[in-house]
């Protein structure tokens, strides 16, 4: 099974969205099928084969989410990182302004859904192949 070690290996090389592709291909090499990270605090729960599960810690920076959600911001937010406009600190920070609580990359369908704190889906967006 996969450990925080090797996803924070996996991670360290990750410098923009342009990136993302390539890093959820390698988490999937690992055997993560799923994973839920939380712009608050910075701490992702994934999730492996047979219920097998792990958190990392969260970061050392608290953000506060915006009460409502905006997916026309998000939308512009995720669009500038993923152009490589923006690093990652920025585009988490831009998401908390957003209104995202958290995003959750589902591997088997190759998809990143972004929730606000009502639990309502703000977007969901394919991820595209390296």
């Amino acid at each position: 099974m996969f450990t925080l070690d090797q996803i924070k290996a996996i991670h360290s090389r990750v410098k923009s969205g342009a990136d993302f592709p390539q890093y959820v291909q390698e988490l999937k090499a690992l055997g993560v099928l799923r994973y839920d990270l939380y712009v608050a605090d910075g701490h992702a729960e994934y999730v492996g084969p047979q219920g097998y599960s792990l958190a990392s810690a969260p970061g050392p920076n608290c953000l506060t989410i915006a009460a409502s959600g905006s997916p026309a911001q998000l939308t512009q937010a995720l669009g500038n990182h993923q152009q490589g406009l923006t690093d990652y600190p920025t585009f988490c920070h831009q998401a908390a302004e957003a209104g995202v609580e958290k995003w959750t990359i589902n591997i088997l369908e190759m998809t990143c859904t972004y929730y606000d704190r009502q639990a309502m889906e703000l977007l969901v967006e394919r991820i595209p192949l390296p």
